[in-house]
């Protein structure tokens, strides 16, 4: 990923954070202040990486109205390369700069085949390249090019289809992981403001009864351990959801950043209000 200049600025930002937080190191604010620096230190990749994947996701459907739009030109007798001359007017969102700069290519002297290819290297994306190498090869084997095309806006369509349902079918699951998180969460902190207090106090009577007894509760190290239980949980849980919902583990940072925000907001939260 290209080093922008909002990660430089959020890198910097969350740097200074962090130096900060170590102002209070003996501090309750310590791993807040330290966490935040962090967050807004990774968010501007966080948010790079989701744009991404959106913007990917729509250059896959507009190339398929592409296709479609060239089957139709094609199959009433214009040429590829006039058809994709004929269509560099239409919005393509995403992808419209670069069907202009294709079809300026064609319309400049470059062959078809080489524009086709410098066009997939400007999307880089493996679906779409998958196709454009379809089509490169029917235009240089001399084959039927409007078949070729009809053939890969089918497939690009029954995969933008297959893709669809998939996410439809599998959205309960993504529900029901956040809820998981959710009540794994509650149990962590119910653990430890309920059930570990209650041991120490166990613990400090059997002191003063005269029993050896070698438990030792650190109030602050054991927040600390279950925060950082919460937040690898957070993680590992967000690039699940988001492997089945979309099939690309890149696509679950987004959820893995929203699951390890909320586990950080609502555990220092919790130590602040009810462990201060």
């Amino acid at each position: 990923m290209e080093l922008k200049k909002n990660h430089k600025i959020g890198i910097a930002i969350g740097i200074l954070i962090i130096a900060l937080a170590f102002l209070f190191k003996e501090s309750v604010f310590f791993i807040i202040i330290l966490g935040m620096g962090i967050i807004i230190g990774t968010s501007p990749f966080v948010f790079s990486i989701i744009l991404e994947t959106k913007k990917a996701n729509e250059k896959e459907e507009m190339f398929l109205e592409f296709a479609r739009n060239l089957v139709e030109s094609v199959k009433m007798g214009s040429p590829i390369s006039k058809s994709i001359i004929n269509v560099k007017g239409k919005d393509y969102g995403a992808l419209t700069q670069h069907i202009q700069k294709l079809a300026n290519q064609i319309s400049l002297g470059i062959p078809l085949n080489k524009s086709l290819q410098t066009f997939a290297d400007d999307i880089n994306n493996k679906k779409i390249s998958r196709s454009i190498i379809l089509i490169r090869q029917a235009e240089r084997a001399g084959g039927n090019i409007g078949e070729i095309l009809e053939s890969v806006a089918e497939a690009v369509s029954m995969s933008d289809k297959l893709k669809k349902e998939r996410k439809s079918s599998i959205s309960n699951l993504v529900v029901q992981g956040y809820i998981i998180f959710f009540v794994f969460m509650i149990i962590i902190l119910i653990m430890q403001f309920k059930i570990l207090p209650m041991l120490s106090g166990i613990a400090g009577m059997s002191n003063l009864e005269g029993i050896s007894s070698s438990s030792e509760f650190d109030i602050a190290e054991i927040a600390n351990s279950f925060l950082y239980l919460l937040l690898i949980q957070g993680f590992f849980s967000g690039l699940t959801i988001g492997k089945l919902a979309e099939g690309n583990i890149k696509a679950g940072i987004k959820h893995s950043f929203i699951l390890m925000l909320f586990a950080f907001v609502i555990s220092s939260g919790a130590n602040i209000l009810i462990g201060g």
